[in-house]
């Protein structure tokens, strides 16, 4: 589509994917065989029915199962294949394969507390400037393949919120609690030709 001053107008929507399996309750970070659970699948067919009006072009995802699957069915409303990009892909973190909720597993033993030392960097895995500029490049790109339409890319919670908060100037470190980021939410990014004008976010699953 194209605005009254001649400028290409594009939407990317960045989507969290749905909730996962995982009985065990383990930080599943970039582990494979971690599938959408009978409630993420129905959360992504739920943002699947809400976008099925919408003028979806592309879609594309981390290459991670619970991604892929989140975005299968979007791709499916709007005859389209999911495009996999590795850059979407979820942040590394020192305590994948552990539990680490509040007062149980490794956070409990001090010889993991080092890694905690440096919560802006952050210590414990991949620094959030990576994470925001890898992001970003995603977002371009697919902006470039939805030129003049409306893409979709699927992706994972601190992913997410990096890149809103590196597109809106904010400061990239942050409480993990204070993400706005729920699961199957959708951040969307509004362009004019290559330049952000605006943003939005919202919960179309229910949480």
């Amino acid at each position: 589509m194209t605005d009254t001053a001649g400028a290409e107008t594009t939407i990317v929507h960045v989507m969290r994917h749905g909730e996962v399996h995982n009985p065990d309750k383990i930080l599943y970070g970039r582990l494979p065989d971690f599938h959408l659970s009978e409630r993420g699948q129905a959360q992504a067919r739920a943002v699947a029915d809400w976008l099925a009006q919408r003028d979806i072009t592309y879609v594309v995802a981390s290459p991670l199962e619970r991604a892929q699957e989140t975005a299968a069915p979007i791709a499916a409303r709007h005859g389209l294949a999911v495009d996999t990009d590795g850059e979407l892909i979820e942040s590394t973190n020192v305590f994948q394969g552990e539990r680490v909720s509040p007062g149980d597993g490794a956070l409990r033993d001090p010889r993991n507390w080092w890694h905690l030392r440096n919560p802006r960097t952050p210590s414990w895995g991949e620094p959030y400037a990576e994470i925001a500029g890898r992001m970003k490049g995603a977002l371009h790109r697919a902006r470039a393949q939805a030129t003049g339409h409306e893409g979709v890319c699927v992706s994972h919670q601190l992913p997410v919120e990096t890149l809103r908060r590196a597109m809106t100037d904010k400061k990239l470190h942050h409480f993990p609690t204070h993400r706005m980021c729920n699961l199957a939410s959708v951040t969307s990014f509004y362009f004019h030709d290559d330049v952000c004008v605006g943003w939005g976010y919202a919960e179309l699953a229910g949480q």
